[in-house]
């Protein structure tokens, strides 16, 4: 018996069918998204072949500098969604202000913010990189363009979260609050089809990602973790392995799949963290919940948490229940441990 190809546009539309009232605006949303990642993930495919590679002389709102694929996807996912009608503002992790919907395209009822190309840093070395989104029902009157106020929802009010991971295949991977599906995109035929339905996390994992290389600034709860979780005690399935790739994507999606955690801790040399809350923090804790994890600034849920600026930071530990609820402990002082 042959097995049901699924695309992700007739997922989408066998998901609506359980809302009377869908429009099949989302649909066509979710379709110039995967748009937007078909292009993107096509000239990252070939980016050590043209002109594309290395740095331009732009420097992003946070200071860094824009490498050129940064600034290929940034303009394309904006050109992809901007003339849809489905979208009333959008927000990019490149751009300083909210980027506004051209007064010659119908405004619609969602907002979206997105990261055009996490791991960027990582593109020279050949190593996965990812766009990640986050989609809202817009909170200001209809018919008007949007507002800052339209991106600074908390993200437990996001209608749907994503993200696109371009390595040996390209992979979406959403979540509209029932369940987390993955679809990988077939080049053949040019159509994301569905691989992974109802992706689920272990309750606990064996694998940490982490840059140690911060160890020094971190706070002693933090250090004391990792201490622990370095110490051989086969009983309590001790040393966990460590595991970073240094693209936040990458190393989410792998724990998603097999069990662990994911940490960016706040340090003395980023007190706040270093991490957006908006365009990775919340997709990615959405999506991971949706699969049965958890994610956490150490203190409370990340989608507690109301944004009071488009591009804030924050402390980030996501990934396996358990693992994130012992962080939280270590955190709290609630656990401690010392060589």
């Amino acid at each position: 018996m042959s097995k049901k190809i699924i695309t992700l546009t007739r997922h989408i539309i066998e998901e609506q069918r359980n809302y009377p009232t869908a429009t099949g605006k989302f649909t066509d949303l979710m379709n110039d998204i995967a748009f937007a990642a078909k292009l993107i993930s096509y000239h990252t495919n070939k980016a050590g072949l043209v002109d594309i590679l290395g740095e331009t002389e732009n420097v992003n709102v946070q200071g860094e500098i824009v490498k050129k694929l940064d600034q290929f996807a940034n303009e394309n996912m904006i050109k992809a969604l901007d003339h849809g009608g489905h979208l009333c503002v959008m927000a990019s992790e490149e751009e300083e202000r909210v980027i506004p919907i051209p007064e010659k395209y119908p405004l619609g009822k969602y907002v979206i913010l997105f990261d055009p190309l996490d791991g960027s840093s990582n593109i020279d070395a050949n190593v996965s990189v990812g766009t990640i989104f986050s989609i809202y029902s817009r909170i200001s009157p209809e018919g008007r363009p949007g507002t800052l106020q339209d991106c600074l929802q908390p993200g437990f009010k996001q209608v749907c979260a994503g993200y696109v991971i371009y390595g040996s295949s390209t992979m979406l991977v959403y979540t509209t609050g029932n369940g987390v599906y993955g679809f990988t995109l077939d080049p053949s035929y040019g159509e994301f089809l569905l691989s992974h339905p109802r992706m689920r996390i272990p309750k606990k994992g064996n694998i940490y990602s982490v840059n140690e290389s911060h160890f020094d600034f971190w706070e002693q709860g933090i250090k004391n973790y990792i201490v622990y979780v370095k110490q051989n005690d086969p009983a309590t399935s001790r040393p966990m392995n460590s595991r970073y790739i240094g693209s936040m994507v990458s190393d989410v999606h792998r724990n998603l799949l097999y069990g662990g955690v994911y940490l960016y801790p706040a340090s003395t040399r980023s007190p706040e963290g270093k991490l957006r809350l908006g365009y990775e923090a919340n997709p990615m804790a959405f999506i991971v919940e949706q699969a049965g994890g958890k994610a956490s600034n150490g203190q409370q849920r990340i989608l507690d948490v109301t944004p009071h600026e488009l591009h804030q930071r924050t402390p980030l530990f996501i990934g396996s229940e358990e693992d994130v609820t012992m962080i939280e402990e270590f955190i709290s002082g609630q656990r401690t441990f010392s060589r």
